[in-house]
């Protein structure tokens, strides 16, 4: 039977011309990178990198020593006072939740060197965090005594334990504040206002391990005196107050980010499912159309195997047409977008192969959706017009023009078929990170596979309610 569909679909030469088109669609508009331009040129662009290869943000104000060997910090620490300036408003005191204040031991004053740190946070309790990625969470508190110690390679505290591998025998250590920018929410969507916050904390009871050595301030990381907030250290009576700025951790890709991801390479994905969704309809309604279906079912009279030979066929032609789209597009559109100047975050080898070959299944999946549309509707431009609606439209409204608060967005890119669009997603979302994680800025509510499952779903529960139609109904 599958034979007999496929012979069907290769003597009608539009349709082969149409699966051609849609593979050719999307590595020409992948080529074309939706236009984008750049100003990098070089490595003027690029990233601070950390420990894993991420990009990542490192600039805080460190009141250090060098230390050599093992040993231990202990330090009382006060709350965090922070300060956000803003143009209509000027300086206003607000909580920022990740400002941070405490003790960190660095492998060096370059940015991005190794490090583990122990910290009390605006919001979010006793932290113990390194190598910019990792992230422990201690006692709900936002001051006390904080206690770093190491021994080799490990430095720990009562939150727990990390490896630092590689640590050289003298490092940094001491004292650090720091202070990301503002994050508020607004109208249900999510913000980050551009505007610098600094915090401020008193630092009592210091205690070193170590042989007493000079007490040094370094702004880590920023550009200049006029970078940003200011910054530096007081000490009055054994009593050191430290005022910082910036953030140490991971750079998201929200707003605050690069804002340029491997999506943008997959334009062309839209034309193509639209190009295939219109074959995988006539692909069957074409029959309703000539009563040609009576031929069809006269010939095969278990129709579920009709119906199946279709969703067969229709799929390995929407997959190799998506396939050999995407391996085009992905690979030389971002040769293309780095050409011209545009940064894009670096993907492993196994990410890019699953944008490719998971665009190629979303893909094929649609195609067999319009199929079971097809079925249902028996007619051509209703099919193309219900799985164009339950794929382009929710992610309409919340991808490219996002019109919707965030909630809903999310509820959208989980629920309906467009939530197949998270095997695009190459960007990580990090909780010790407040940034706009939303699918506007490249982050899905669910994992790759998980969201390409919901519309494996859907085209699922499409084929069972067309199967039972077709073998109730007559032809």
């Amino acid at each position: 039977m599958i034979a007999a569909e496929w012979v069907k679909f290769r003597t009608v030469r539009g349709w082969v011309l149409a699966a051609a088109a849609a593979a050719v669609a999307v590595a020409v508009l992948g080529l074309a990178g939706g236009g984008a331009q750049g100003s990098c040129a070089g490595s003027s662009c690029a990233p601070l990198l950390g420990q894993g290869g991420e990009p990542v943000s490192d600039s805080f104000y460190f009141v250090h020593q060098a230390l050599t060997g093992n040993g231990a910090v202990t330090v009382r620490v006060g709350p965090l006072a922070s300060t956000v300036t803003q143009r209509r408003q000027g300086a206003h005191r607000v909580p920022v939740p990740w400002a941070k204040a405490g003790i960190i031991i660095k492998a060096s004053l370059q940015g991005g060197a190794a490090y583990a740190a122990v910290m009390v946070t605006g919001g979010h309790g006793v932290r113990l965090q390194d190598d910019f990625t990792g992230d422990i969470a201690g006692p709900a508190m936002t001051a006390g005594w904080l206690r770093l110690a190491r021994a080799g390679d490990t430095a720990w505290t009562r939150v727990g334990a990390v490896t630092l591998p590689g640590l050289p025998a003298t490092v940094q250590g001491g004292l650090f504040v720091t202070s990301p920018q503002y994050t508020q929410v607004a109208l249900g969507v999510a913000q980050i206002s551009g505007d610098p916050s600094q915090s401020t904390a008193a630092f009592s009871h210091v205690a070193l391990g170590w042989p007493a050595g000079r007490w040094t301030g370094t702004d880590v990381g920023a550009a200049g005196p006029a970078s940003g907030p200011a910054t530096g250290y007081t000490t009055e009576g054994g009593t050191f107050t430290v005022t910082g700025s910036g953030d140490i951790a991971p750079v998201t890709d929200g707003p605050s980010g690069p804002g340029v991801t491997l999506a943008q390479t997959l334009g062309g994905v839209f034309v193509a499912l639209f190009i295939l969704a219109v074959v995988g309809a006539v692909f069957i309604t074409a029959e309703y159309r000539r009563g040609l279906i009576r031929v069809t079912l006269a010939a095969c009279p278990r129709r579920g195997r009709v119906l199946a030979a279709k969703a067969c066929v229709i799929g390995l032609v929407a997959f190799a047409a998506g396939l050999a789209g995407t391996a085009v597009a992905v690979p030389l559109g971002q040769r293309v977008l780095r050409s011209r100047g545009v940064y894009l975050p670096p993907v492993t080898a196994l990410t890019e192969a699953r944008v490719i070959a998971g665009t190629a299944v979303a893909l094929a999946a649609c195609a067999v959706l319009a199929v079971a549309v097809g079925v249902i509707a028996r007619r051509g431009a209703a099919a193309v017009a219900v799985v164009t609606a339950l794929i382009v439209a929710p992610y309409v409204l919340a991808v490219p023009v996002p019109v919707l608060p965030l909630g809903a967005a999310d509820w959208l890119m989980r629920v309906t078929p467009a939530a197949a669009f998270a095997v695009e997603q190459t960007v990580t979302r990090y909780p010790q990170v407040d940034d706009v994680y939303a699918p506007a800025y490249g982050y899905f509510p669910l994992a790759p596979w998980a969201g390409l499952a919901v519309l494996l779903a859907w085209a699922a529960a499409a084929l069972t309610v067309a199967y039972v139609l077709l073998a109730r109904r007559d032809a």
